[in-house]
């Protein structure tokens, strides 16, 4: 009983003192970002000189759009400042966490004669060309030092590890004072050595393999992205434990005979002792930390991956629960930062549960008879799923149905393509054309786990949605103990096992019959829908089984793409652009997804002029041709007829986009009439808009034109065609700039507005819909209905409905 007493006196005393190391490491972190001045010239937002010293990788903001236009990408580096110079003179030395943003029209920082801080050419940006003086910003390696000029302001959230936000201003000039570290220099050679070894590889080995290899994600595309996302891959384009675990693993050997005469591996053909391969093993660990940056993310990653490399060279489990719980506890002193990081936590989880319940579920498996490495991968990858699943939750309000199935696919890529991708990382210094060739061969593999990233996301049941806070979080433990719970006791019954698993499949596949009846969406013989995509335009034209006419792509690729595969489009014969603003074209690669595009057509005013070069530069990569709308065009698919009705061509007139096999565009006439020789204010009035028929249906969309051109409209010879149509797609999101006079002339049945719920606009107009009803119209917007779909048919006797979508 004593002895018993003894060690819970112990416990609780070594409690009380990590409780107490923590708190104190804390409390001097802490201080690091209040002390000095920076914080209170932030509270000032005082605009100051400053040399600074970045220690992490530059990277690109997430793009945003903000009404109809993207915010431009700001370079964000994580820096400290070392000195700071106030604009009436005074000089401070001090030692302060900042996040420096760098906007694109800052130019590159001058290299003063102590080197450069630059590895050679910068990494590309997902394959999006970068100005110069922005590549240059992205290229910076930690422990360069600059001097800028910019205005301090508080950080966005507080308890956050950065004292304050530095934006750098181009004057005067920033400059280099200082190069990077020699070990930092190296590193920065050895990933620009790995990206150009795999500058020739085809698309998704090229973005992949750096990522996979040295976490460089700087060529990963937003679809590419998107789709890790969706099936819980994306802890393979960060670096991970497991990056290290494959490479001491192939140093030591299988599992459990790292201690043994009969030791396989690396080191014993090599003819090293134990004592000479765990010198070895930590120095390779030290490379690899430098290599792929002391980072947060990197060290924990070192840490965890060093305890899954305990667990294969001993095979002894039971005191590797205390050994991460130490790991983790050192972490954590070090940087008590790392207790807010999802990713931390994320990693933590996953390596208690490969520890404490993979080799459970795994000796279960291989006592109903799966085979012994069927049985521990199957048994790794769900335990991993189901333990991290809450916390994944939290954060993308996302469970992933076919998270385990893709990690398992994905696997038995990850280790050749890791391998050969460091063998390639290391001879390309040395010798180019070999690193080429290691890295044609890692291409292989890597191109199979995007593959497998991008089949389990086009999937219509790749995810569900779930709430996205702790209390959901919460409930998804509860469900995912249910369910483990429940599969131990139906284990015992293959026939109930094989049921389960077809009723699954079916969840995930989604056959569009089975989902129409049972969700009733989308209706039977619906000729138009309007997509919820928030402040912004989508909306699809039924053009046959599988097809339809898309006609713009809204703000969100997400939500889009959600759209089209609820609506079974696979096959886009024609993709309609209005005008570049980025409500309507920000989406484009969520149509592009998994989806045969035939062509693209939009309005020839490429403005603004960064989201035109966005559309081309998408169309071009995947060999989409894109052509101008004219006025007076008409086109057939399927059932659908149409005629371009805007905008005119300026003179001189443009020629006719060029036929399609399965389109029949008729050549328009010369224009004549209001519209000749006009020129348009803003890229609104360039909208293309459309006379659509379809079943007896006639379809007038008019894309975001505003009153001037609305008039010239009206105005024109197409006028005639516009009187009594039964649907009208409302200009602008129902905005209160309208021509009352197209708005009687058209005299609408059904009225449908785009507008993104609570939007700061007042969209749509409480003056347009009113409007709208006093000439008889039904009005429903997507605010409040969600996605609307047309059914029925037009014309005398015709029968037309307007469903939503539940």
């Amino acid at each position: 009983m004593r002895a018993r007493f003894g060690w819970a006196r112990a416990a609780v005393a070594a409690v009380l003192l990590c409780a107490a190391a923590a708190a104190a490491s804390a409390g001097l972190h802490g201080a690091d970002v209040r002390r000095g001045p920076v914080p209170e010239l932030a509270r000032r937002y005082a605009t100051v000189t400053a040399e600074v010293e970045v220690s992490g990788d530059p990277r690109l903001s997430r793009p945003r759009v903000r009404g109809d236009h993207a915010a431009p990408a700001a370079v964000l580096a994580r820096a400290e400042v070392r000195g700071v110079e106030e604009a009436d003179g005074r000089r401070v030395r001090t030692r302060t966490p900042v996040l420096l943003v760098v906007d694109p029209d800052v130019p590159a920082p001058e290299e003063s004669a102590a080197g450069g801080g630059s590895s050679g050419p910068p990494p590309d940006r997902a394959g999006q060309s970068v100005p110069a003086g922005r590549a240059a910003w992205l290229g910076l390696l930690p422990s360069t030092r600059l001097r800028v000029a910019g205005r301090l302001a508080p950080g966005l959230t507080g308890g956050d590890r950065i004292a304050a936000v530095l934006r750098v201003r181009g004057r005067p000039e920033p400059r280099i004072v200082a190069g990077p570290s020699g070990p930092q220099r190296w590193a920065g050679r050895l990933r620009a050595g790995l990206r150009d070894a795999t500058e020739d590889l085809p698309g998704d080995a090229r973005a992949l393999l750096p990522g996979l290899v040295v976490g460089d994600t700087s060529r990963i595309t937003p679809e590419l992205d998107h789709a890790f996302e969706e099936t819980d891959l994306a802890h393979t384009l960060a670096v991970s434990g497991s990056n290290l675990t494959v490479l001491l693993a192939l140093l030591i050997g299988p599992p459990g005979l790292a201690q043994r005469a009969e030791r396989r591996g690396l080191a014993p053909r090599l003819g090293l002792s134990l004592r000479a391969t765990a010198l070895l093993a930590g120095a390779l660990t030290l490379g690899f930390v430098v290599v792929c940056r002391p980072d947060p993310s990197v060290l924990r990653a070192a840490a965890c991956g060093a305890v899954a490399l305990l667990a294969l060279a001993t095979g002894r489990r039971r005191s590797l629960v205390p050994a991460l719980a130490t790991a983790v506890l050192l972490l954590v002193l070090y940087d008590p930062w790392l207790a807010r990081s999802y990713g931390f936590l994320l990693s933590v989880l996953a390596t208690g549960a490969l520890l404490v319940l993979a080799p459970g579920w795994s000796e279960a498996l291989r006592r109903r008879g799966v085979c012994p490495r069927l049985a521990e991968a199957l048994a790794a990858a769900a335990a991993a799923q189901a333990v991290c699943a809450p916390v994944v939750a939290v954060l993308s309000a996302r469970v992933s149905l076919v998270a385990v199935p893709c990690n398992l696919l994905a696997e038995v890529a990850v280790a050749p393509a890791t391998v050969l991708g460091f063998a390639a990382l290391a001879a390309a210094p040395v010798a180019m054309p070999v690193a080429k060739l290691l890295a044609w061969c890692a291409s292989w593999p890597a191109r199979w786990i995007a593959g497998v990233a991008r089949t389990g996301a086009a999937l219509p049941g790749a995810g569900v949605d779930w709430p996205g806070s702790w209390p959901g979080a919460l409930a998804l433990a509860a469900v995912t103990v249910a369910v483990v719970l429940a599969g131990r006791r139906l284990l015992r019954h293959p026939a109930w096992c094989g049921l389960l698993a077809v009723l699954l499949v079916l969840l995930v596949t989604r056959p569009a019959p089975l989902t129409r009846v049972i969700t009733g969406w989308p209706p039977p013989g619906w000729r138009f829908a309007m997509c919820d995509v928030g402040q912004g335009d989508a909306t699809v034209l039924a053009a046959g089984e599988g097809a339809g006419v898309v006609v713009d792509a809204g703000p969100d690729p997400a939500l889009v793409d959600d759209c089209l595969r609820r609506l079974g489009v696979t096959r886009v014969p024609l993709l309609v652009l209005t005008h570049f603003h980025a409500d309507h074209v920000a989406g484009l690669p969520g149509v592009l997804r998994g989806r045969a595009v035939a062509a693209i057509e939009t309005t020839a005013f490429a403005e603004p002029a960064d989201q035109a070069e966005f559309v081309r530069r998408e169309a071009a990569e995947r060999h989409i041709p894109v052509t101008t709308a004219v006025a007076g065009e008409e086109r057939r698919t399927g059932p659908l007829t149409w005629r371009v009705l805007w905008p005119p061509p300026s003179p001189p007139a443009q020629p006719s986009p060029p036929p399609s096999p399965s389109q029949s565009p008729r050549v328009p006439p010369p224009w004549q009439g209001a519209g000749a020789g006009w020129e348009p204010e803003g890229p609104n009035d360039a909208s293309v808009a459309l006379l659509v028929r379809t079943g007896g249906l006639r379809l007038l969309l008019l894309g975001d034109l505003e009153p001037p051109a609305q008039q010239a409209l009206v105005r024109s010879p197409a006028a005639a065609d516009l009187a009594g149509v039964d649907i009208l797609k409302v200009a602008h999101h129902g905005s209160a700039y309208q021509e009352p006079e197209l708005l009687r002339l058209a005299a609408p049945r059904v009225a449908l507005v785009s507008a993104g719920a609570g939007n700061p606009y007042g969209h749509p107009a409480p003056a347009t819909t009113a409007a709208l009803r006093a000439g008889g119209a039904v009005v429903l917007r997507t605010d409040r209905d969600g996605a609307l779909a047309v059914t029925g048919t037009g014309g005398r006797g015709g029968r037309m409905g307007v469903v939503r979508e539940d």
